[in-house]
């Protein structure tokens, strides 16, 4: 059993709360910031630093470069479990991580020839490093608190703020310096935003932590190992599994729609939007920091729409085929831009404001949509299968960002662009309203293979519906 130091509160809660919430902070402030500027790097002629690849190439490499992002914490949590234990494998995973960084910053002179090799080596170690990292910090949050403690939801709420401000900034500071400087500037950016995580965890855990996170899991659980014979699953189990598969599956068309932003989204608002404000030109990296800043502001007003319907609030099923529709009005909203704006041209550009409307409708779907998966693998999957079930959704979701950039990829060059873009945008659209509509007509029958789940032992407050809003983070991570 770990135990955690006096070492005091603040704000109510553990100190130690506050070294996870900048640990991760800093992270996601370099993930999200390295993210923003990687398929404009990318694209960009090698004059202005970059590789001039196409459209198609780059986003192809995205999409597979997430795909592994959700697919590494599948080897780095059994790693951290029954190995490494949390606190090694998050700051082994730092290391690598800040190293990727920092690499992909290596200006192309100093590897003349090589450049290719030397970026693909970085991302490898951004993908290896993640897997470390991932899935084991949000997890030592719980673990500050005793059981039936009521301030865990609130710990949540604080920790995932925590993740979405440096969702916001990231994108500010490393897409705000690429334009300044060069791109290799803001990979160093989001690499020094990475050293400052991993230096928090090396100076303050053992003083705030104790050894939370010390010892493998695994161990700690051994004396507790059953020894009986495995039971067979029943009827009312089976029933519940469908439910995860069904909705597993359905998340694929929505984090398909989605994870556009980082891709062909990025490449939108640098060459087919109007970017001038009062003289200053928005660099199209910061467009990224949208959907963080979203969350802050509407993950409380969702919550409290949740808890104002109180009896009337929507099942889990139901809020799926929600977030499908915001999923689709995001996407409407693109059609009208270049139905009302565009010319037919290449050249085309559109106003901002149809990338801020934009993002603020996937964001919405995203708070109706996301908090849903890891509470209802949690809830229900036998004890037995529930790793196994939540590697079904982290892997559903890893090939969603395989799809995106398969579909983004249709986009083209130049002048083609702009009708393929209408094409992306209507296929995504319809096919999020299709499978709103499925979702919607299978609903009652998913709440009936729950079995009484929905909901069940679930304390309908503010404070926990805000912490399960925000629990978007725990995806997005």
């Amino acid at each position: 059993m770990s135990s955690l130091p006096n070492s005091g509160e603040f704000l109510g809660h553990p100190k130690g709360l506050f070294l996870l919430f900048g640990t991760e902070m800093w992270e996601r402030f370099g993930y999200y910031g390295m993210r923003a500027i990687l398929v404009l790097y990318l694209v960009a002629i090698t004059q202005d630093g970059g590789f001039g690849w196409s459209n198609a190439d780059a986003l192809s490499l995205y999409g597979t470069f997430t795909m592994a992002v959700y697919l590494t914490p599948l080897f780095g949590g059994w790693l951290a479990d029954n190995v490494l234990g949390q606190r090694k494998a998050i700051i082994i995973g730092g290391i690598l991580m800040a190293a990727g960084h920092f690499i992909m910053g290596v200006p192309h002179a100093a590897v003349a020839g090589m450049e290719e090799n030397v970026f693909y080596l970085g991302l490898a170690l951004l993908c290896i490093g993640n897997g470390l990292f991932k899935p084991n910090i949000s997890t030592m949050v719980g673990d500050l608190y005793q059981e039936g403690d009521k301030r865990r939801d609130g710990a949540f709420t604080i920790f995932y703020m925590g993740i979405n401000l440096g969702g916001a900034l990231g994108p500010l500071a490393a897409g705000g310096v690429a334009a300044l400087f060069n791109w290799q500037a803001g990979f160093i950016v989001a690499g020094i935003g990475m050293v400052i995580s991993v230096i928090m965890q090396l100076v303050l855990s053992k003083k705030y932590l104790g050894d939370i996170g010390v010892v493998p899991a695994a161990k700690l659980s051994a004396a507790q190992s059953s020894t009986g014979k495995k039971e067979p699953l029943t009827n009312v189990e089976k029933d519940r599994i469908k439910v995860i598969f069904t909705m597993s599956v359905f998340s694929i068309i929505f984090w398909m729609g989605f994870e556009q932003a980082g891709g062909l989204m990025n490449i939108f608002a640098n060459d087919y939007t109007n970017r001038m404000l009062m003289g200053f030109e928005v660099p199209a990296s910061w467009f990224q920091s949208l959907n963080s800043i979203f969350i802050i502001i509407f993950a409380p007003l969702v919550a409290m729409i949740w808890l104002k319907l109180d009896k009337r609030e929507p099942n889990s099923p139901v809020k799926f085929a929600i977030a499908l529709v915001f999923l689709a009005l995001g996407f409407l909203t693109m059609m009208l831009a270049l139905i009302t704006e565009g010319s037919g041209e290449g050249t085309m550009q559109i106003s901002m404001m149809w990338l801020v409307l934009f993002y603020l409708f996937h964001t919405l779907g995203e708070l109706c949509l996301s908090p849903i998966g890891l509470s209802m693998v949690s809830k229900l999957a036998p004890l037995r299968l529930a790793s196994l079930l939540m590697g079904i959704w982290f892997l559903c979701t890893a090939i969603a960002n395989k799809i995106a950039g398969l579909v983004g990829s249709f986009i083209g060059e130049g002048h083609e662009a702009v009708n393929n873009a209408m094409g992306i945008f209507i296929g995504l659209g319809a096919t999020a309203l299709l499978s709103a509509t499925a979702m919607y007509l299978l609903s009652d029958k998913l709440v009936d293979w729950m079995h009484g789940a929905e909901g069940q032992h679930e304390p309908h407050t503010q404070e926990h519906i805000l912490a399960e809003e925000l629990e978007v983070a725990a995806i997005k991570q």
